[in-house]
């Protein structure tokens, strides 16, 4: 664990936005320093701002984690900056759906070259300084990583994906000092809805997403950071994506009948 009297250094990628920029602004409140990485300088920009105008440090790393010498460049220019590297946030991800027959193998590589792909290299890059100190890895998992649904399988199997490699990783690295945290929230304030197959943001698109179900994301990074703080090795994030967990852990048939069911009577309305 950091030494509590040092600063603790968080390195948080897609935290220009949503959940990423929540989780920022939840530790730089704590006292932490804390580094955000995207693509889009602008909201980056906008989470320094929102952080220094609350007395907190923050850099900005701008990079792209589907490029390991990015990743690699950025970790060092964190640490150069900082000292340290106390925790890494492997949150960039995005979407892809929509019915199976109709997507393409592009679409399948995207969706893993951003959502597997990027947060193993993420880490990887992160895992020399995280052996320093005693570290903390996060994964951004989903709900949707232990629940399947209808015109999602690519996200869906990218999620899956995601929380094999956190149970992985807390093998592997049982004894070492450095901890893994799966998280697994239900709906979150985002951008994720306005995000399109390519990966390109639609500011004019509406989130279609039930509104009664989508959790404030300053609330979601309140419980993520807990169960960070407590290297937590997995932690269901929301009251709806504990419900779904349940059921998918405890009863996947009806699980799976009754989204089927759902699923049905959707084309049906559809056609």
């Amino acid at each position: 664990m950091a030494d509590k009297a040092v600063k603790e250094v968080i390195w948080i990628t897609g935290g220009g936005t949503g959940i990423g920029k929540a989780l920022a602004l939840e530790y730089a409140g704590r006292g932490a320093t804390v580094a955000v990485s995207g693509r889009r300088r602008e909201p980056l920009e906008q989470t320094r701002e929102a952080i220094e105008n609350s007395g907190g440090t923050a850099l900005v790393v701008p990079c792209d984690v589907t490029k390991v010498t990015e990743l690699e460049g950025a970790v060092t220019q964190i640490v150069d900056a900082a000292g340290r590297l106390d925790v890494v946030v492997a949150n960039a991800g995005f979407s892809v759906s929509g019915p199976f027959e109709e997507l393409s193998q592009s679409d399948w590589k995207r969706q893993f070259d951003v959502n597997v792909f990027g947060l193993v290299m993420t880490v990887r890059a992160a895992i020399p300084h995280l052996r320093q100190s005693r570290g903390r890895i996060v994964l951004m998992g989903s709900v949707s990583g232990m629940v399947g649904l209808a015109k999602n399988a690519p996200y869906s199997a990218s999620k899956f994906a995601v929380r094999g490699i956190g149970q992985s990783l807390n093998v592997e690295f049982a004894g070492t000092g450095i901890t893994c945290t799966t998280l697994m929230p239900g709906f979150v304030e985002s951008e994720i809805a306005q995000v399109d197959n390519r990966g390109q943001f639609h500011e004019e698109w509406e989130d279609r997403r039930p509104a009664q179900l989508v959790c404030p994301s300053d609330r979601a990074a309140r419980s993520m950071r807990r169960a960070i703080d407590a290297r937590k090795k997995e932690a269901v994030i929301t009251g709806h994506g504990k419900f779904a967990a349940f059921m998918g852990n405890h009863a996947p048939r009806l699980t799976q009948t009754l989204m089927g069911r759902f699923a049905k009577k959707a084309r049906q309305k559809d056609s």
